[in-house]
């Protein structure tokens, strides 16, 4: 699994944490917020996760395998993008990560995410940025 450069978010959400956490698990929720991508996942420790989709008129499947699941806390899982065009093995997984607490003004969200490099680890903080907003639209 890549681990050399990870990229970190980190944001605010003004809703409680069960609000918050509902939409980071519940596939009906993700989908109108994570680019239309279909979550598929029984969040099983061990289980497969897939977020499936069509971005600009291409078919993607990327997948991984649930690493952790703790409610209302943390979830981790492995990740390989269809994008990435690479073998599906192991040392070519990323890991993400979320963290949520709760604090006096709502939600803490924090996302891990290890990347292949320090150039796709920048790129990946401008992208869970978006798509985060997007998400607290939908629960603030």
């Amino acid at each position: 699994m890549q681990e050399k450069h990870v990229s970190h978010y980190r944001t605010l959400v003004k809703a409680p944490i069960n609000k918050v956490w509902e939409a980071l698990t519940r596939p009906e929720i993700v989908s109108s917020y994570f680019f239309g991508s279909q979550l598929i996942t029984t969040w099983e420790i061990g289980s497969s996760i897939c977020f499936k989709g069509e971005w600009e008129g291409k078919p993607y499947e990327d997948k991984g395998t649930v690493l952790d699941y703790k409610p209302n806390k943390s979830l981790s899982f492995s990740y390989l993008s269809n994008w990435s065009q690479l073998p599906d093995s192991p040392e070519n997984y990323l890991q993400i990560t979320y963290h949520v607490n709760e604090v006096s003004e709502g939600t803490e969200l924090m996302i891990s995410q290890t990347n292949y490099d320090e150039e796709k680890a920048k790129h990946s903080e401008g992208n869970w940025s978006a798509i985060m907003e997007s998400m607290k639209k939908l629960v603030e």
